[in-house]
């Protein structure tokens, strides 16, 4: 199929003009990223976004995924020499996988059947006879059959309608009929496995449980398909049978004679052995693919609010890993997240060294000129902080409790040993926390995406896929907001559009052989750094003390001919421009457009001088639990402010200060209606919920939004 067929596809199907699909393929063809596409070359595509761009990517993968499987389906019926000019025509048109996959069916090559065994009886000329619907005495013919294989009428009838059984289920207009009767109107079904009532009451919610497998949310299927893989559930999904039936019958059963009935009761042995099945198993993938992508996109979302969280920026910070039988460990980093010391104190039971605790921190506070302090929110979260605040420090200290989610897989991590070969695990966790707080997207990329936990069944849905959108997200996200050159680690670089692993350590190994970078420019000197790798890279990299004003911007360097011209024509240099609001006001955009360089460009450029290099990212804000510890604490009605840790389909978590989070239900967020829970909370929103119940036993609490204001 042609690259122009595909353009023509996939604008029908996204609803955007050839010209932008043709020119994102190109673009994309010629090794363009994402973000590179969605910042740079607006013009090209008509200023898509990055989540259009990526439609257009994921439809040009699944249709050349279709050419290369028709390729070789057009290659095996060719060689059984069955190749038609009709079905050629026919696998040419296919649009989707299934549609070629029925086509191909009858040719592909197959385990022996039934139907090959009543083949090589040589039965096949009577199953034609029956099938036309035309003989009315088909016992009488069937005798003509016998033979050394074949030993009665009665066998062969049975072997003739074994052919028929196969015809009917390869037929690709039955199989159509049935696929839309399934989308219609299939049921997942989900029993209990006998026996396992006990073992499986995690399960309890699904031991009898049907509805519309089409209404059935992502978190349900993929919780029921995980009760099914662990051996408590069995699942079924399937149509009412009678009208899958009446459906197989009026394409088949042509007739009223005796041929007629062996047709009818083909139809059924079709539908029972061979056709239910097929189907069933299809529409388990397809509803498992779709569930697979809900949760991967609540996934994918959650991660963006977090790799975009507030930073504290560049601070000096205590940093503290709490625990009570083990004590806390305490690090204090300078502003460039550098260890700077590191000691462990034992405020909490069971050694109760309040006083010596308070003394060793003030001690570092001061020493250390501290700025603020990080908590993480594990173990004795809430009783380190209620020491902190009971430290009288000289100067207001802004404290924060900072996610630990993730931290432990990190500090355990190559990456960590690489960077503090000379220290524990607990270390590198607490650095890891006082990181966080200061730029929680330099640190979280050095974690595996995945076990950051804020999705909702990230390990049953298809790893390779979750991957693949996470980093899309992590790449988004670095993008979005820039890196620091001389500054960055390898891990951060290495998401920097048009770097990579390689170019990322190369950029890292030639400050630390060369000193600091003083241009954009000279990235180039990097070994292996290509003009293309260049050109993807450099509008997202930032030179802080660069003497041109503009390696700290986000506008590209192919773009700087233009801010130099507008500062020549208004008689200033490149800095004066950024920083003289009136000079900009006197700007023509339109006397700017050049073929290459349009209005969409020329306001970027614009909106850049005003604010170059600004963090897109919002301020971080203090906050504050209520004075409760335990779910014991807890009562039903009481109101009690928390941190959104988790955005599900079907709600959110909310830590509210104990070990615990409680889910607010989607029926809870909002006194209207909600169909989607990313709509009304993020990701470290600050909320106001009312507690609606507690049980212990199961460490469930329920909350709500409803009675209270969304927003602290």
């Amino acid at each position: 199929m042609s690259t122009n067929k595909h353009i023509e596809q996939i604008s029908k199907k996204l609803g955007l003009h050839e010209w932008q699909v043709e020119n994102t393929i190109r673009l994309m063809d010629d090794g363009a990223t994402i973000p590179f596409i969605s910042r740079y070359r607006k013009e090209m595509t008509g200023s898509l976004d990055e989540v259009q761009l990526l439609h257009i990517k994921n439809e040009y993968d699944r249709l050349k995924e279709l050419d290369a499987r028709r390729e070789s389906v057009i290659k095996s019926i060719e060689e059984q020499e069955k190749m038609t000019p009709e079905l050629l025509q026919k696998l040419k048109n296919a649009e989707t996988m299934a549609e070629l996959e029925d086509i191909y069916l009858p040719y592909r090559p197959k385990r022996r059947t039934r139907a090959t065994v009543a083949r090589e009886k040589g039965l096949e000329p009577l199953a034609e006879i029956i099938f036309k619907q035309q003989e009315t005495d088909p016992f009488s013919k069937a005798g003509e059959f016998l033979n050394d294989d074949v030993h009665s009428a009665v066998d062969a009838l049975a072997g003739a309608c074994d052919i028929i059984a196969e015809w009917i289920n390869e037929d690709e207009s039955a199989r159509k009929r049935l696929r839309y009767l399934f989308d219609k109107e299939a049921v997942i079904y989900s029993k209990v496995v006998k026996g396992k009532e006990t073992e499986g009451i995690k399960f309890s919610d699904y031991f009898d449980w049907s509805e519309p497998l089409r209404r059935c949310p992502s978190h349900r299927l993929l919780a029921m398909r995980r009760g099914e893989d662990e051996g408590f559930l069995k699942l079924s999904i399937e149509p009412v049978e009678e009208n899958a039936l009446e459906i197989l019958d009026s394409l088949f059963v042509k007739e009223k004679n005796e041929s007629s009935e062996l047709v009818r009761n083909s139809v059924r042995d079709s539908w029972k052995r061979l056709l239910s099945s097929s189907m069933e198993t299809e529409f388990r993938n397809i509803s498992k693919e779709k569930a697979d992508e809900e949760a991967i996109k609540v996934f994918a979302d959650n991660l963006r609010q977090l790799m975009l969280a507030s930073p504290l920026g560049e601070k000096n910070v205590l940093a503290i890993d709490p625990g009570f039988r083990t004590g806390c460990k305490v690090v204090c980093l300078d502003r460039q997240g550098s260890l700077l010391h590191n000691e462990t104190i034992y405020p909490h039971p069971p050694q109760n060294q309040t006083a010596l605790s308070v003394k060793k921190v003030l001690t570092l506070v001061n020493s250390y000129k501290i700025e603020a302090i990080a908590i993480g929110n594990g173990t004795a979260s809430r009783e380190t902080e209620d020491f902190i605040k009971y430290v009288k420090f000289e100067n207001d200290l802004q404290v924060f409790v900072v996610s630990e989610a993730g931290a432990s897989i990190y500090s355990a991590s190559k990456v960590a040993r690489d960077e503090f070969p000379d220290y524990d695990v607990t270390v590198r966790g607490a650095v890891s926390i006082g990181r966080r707080l200061m730029d929680p997207l330099a640190e979280l990329v050095k974690i595996d995406p995945k076990s950051i936990g804020v999705g909702q069944y990230q390990h049953d849905v298809d790893q390779q896929k979750l991957q693949n959108a996470l980093d899309e997200v992590v790449m988004s996200c670095v993008n979005a907001v820039g890196v620091e050159v001389n500054t960055a680690s390898s891990h951060l670089l290495n998401y920097v559009s048009g770097l990579g692993p390689q170019l990322a350590q190369n950029i890292v190994d030639y400050r630390t052989e060369t000193g600091p970078f003083k241009s954009r420019k000279e990235l180039l000197k990097v070994k292996r750094m290509g003009v293309k790798a260049f050109e993807q890279s450099a509008g997202f990299l930032r030179i802080r003390n660069a003497e041109n004003p503009l390696d700290r911007s986000a506008v590209h360097p192919e773009s700087y001919y233009v801010v130099e011209k507008m500062s020549k024509d208004l008689g200033c240099d490149v800095k004066e421009l950024i920083s003289d609001e009136s000079k900009r006001k006197e700007i023509v955009l339109e006397k700017y457009i050049t073929p290459v360089t349009g209005l969409p460009t020329l306001k970027d450029i614009m909106d850049e001088l005003s604010k170059p290099g600004r963090d897109p990212r919002s301020k971080i804000k203090e906050f504050s639990f209520a004075d409760i510890h335990d779910m014991g604490d807890l009562v039903p009605g009481m109101v009690v402010p928390g941190i959104v840790t988790n955005v599900t389909k079907f709600g959110a978590f909310v830590d509210i200060g104990i070990k615990q989070d409680g889910l607010v239900h989607i029926s809870n967020l909002s006194k209207t209606y909600v169909s989607d829970p990313s709509t009304v909370v993020k990701l470290n929103q600050h909320v106001i919920v009312k507690v609606l119940s507690v049980d212990i036993d199961r460490k469930r609490i329920q909350l709500s939004m409803k009675d209270a204001d969304i927003k602290q």
